[in-house]
């Protein structure tokens, strides 16, 4: 199975705990093993840290999916030193739209997908949650649990 994650450029610190309990469980309940997520935000980051303390102790992959050239990814620094990866395609598609087109194709990939959305408008995290629920995607939203 395979999760993928949106959330807002800007988190509560608070959601660390209820990620990482979430992501144990789906990993040792619902055998999650293959992870996606993105590069923008405090939220991304965060999940990455989280997936990779989770890495030492489980048989899992994860993958920062990039919508740009790493020169344009600047935010992701060499310490944190994820396996990265392009979306098929994403060559062809004009610099404005690749964030859009990179999501879309995480969400293809995906079984669950893990959210933190506390402003539904407006937001790509919620643009991009309501696409993963009209396909139909198991949804887990953070922010319910605070």
């Amino acid at each position: 199975m395979v999760c993928t994650f949106f959330g807002h450029r800007q988190i509560q610190k608070k959601i660390e705990p209820i990620l990482r309990s979430t992501l144990i469980d789906l990993i040792e309940n619902h055998e999650v093993y293959l992870f996606y997520v993105g590069t923008h935000g405090d939220f991304d980051r965060m999940v990455v840290r989280v997936l990779n303390d989770l890495s030492v102790r489980y048989p899992i992959s994860f993958f920062v999916v990039l919508a740009y050239l790493p020169e344009r990814c600047s935010h992701i620094t060499r310490s944190d030193d994820p396996d990265m990866i392009f979306p098929e395609g994403i060559e062809t598609v004009p610099k404005r739209f690749a964030i859009s087109y990179r999501n879309k194709w995480m969400i293809q990939q995906s079984d669950y997908v893990v959210t933190y959305v506390v402003d539904p408008v407006g937001s790509g995290a919620a643009q991009f949650k309501a696409l993963a629920v009209k396909q139909g995607k198991r949804i887990i939203e953070l922010a319910d649990a605070l």
